[in-house]
């Protein structure tokens, strides 16, 4: 057994295929061996800013630390969260995240990787202005 503490990862602006606005993440936690398939990120948005439709094959966890979040899913439901809100998504759920305008936001993203770690979030097409309407 050990411990040790890991060597600090720099923080990294999200690519604008995945991400409208701007979004930066500080990756926190990720698995060390093989045993292991959780990972756990600190996720800023900028005001506005969203991710695209996406999906996670194990679901996800999102807390919100800061700001005004809103998580959207295919059916048109958008919901609102605050800081201290917990947002639980089903495992291939596909859903947003995004910043409400006017103020940053920003919250804890933790989820498991699927076996084949290349397929743990399926990134799809970018959320139109409509979806959000919902909120």
């Amino acid at each position: 057994m050990s411990q040790e503490i890991l060597p600090k990862t720099p923080t990294v602006k999200n690519p604008p295929e995945q991400f409208a606005g701007d979004v930066w993440v500080d990756l926190i936690a990720a698995p060390q061996n093989d045993d292991q398939r959780a990972t756990l990120a600190l996720v800023r948005f900028a005001p506005g800013a969203r991710t695209a439709w996406h999906s996670h094959a194990r679901g996800q966890f999102l807390r919100v630390t800061q700001g005004v979040a809103h998580f959207g899913t295919r059916d048109g439901a958008v919901i609102t969260a605050h800081p201290g809100d917990t947002v639980h998504v089903s495992p291939g759920e596909e859903h947003f995240h995004a910043s409400a305008e006017g103020t940053f936001m920003e919250h804890l993203a933790m989820l498991e990787n699927a076996d084949d770690p290349s397929t743990t979030t399926t990134w799809l097409e970018h959320v139109a202005d409509e979806d959000l309407a919902g909120h």
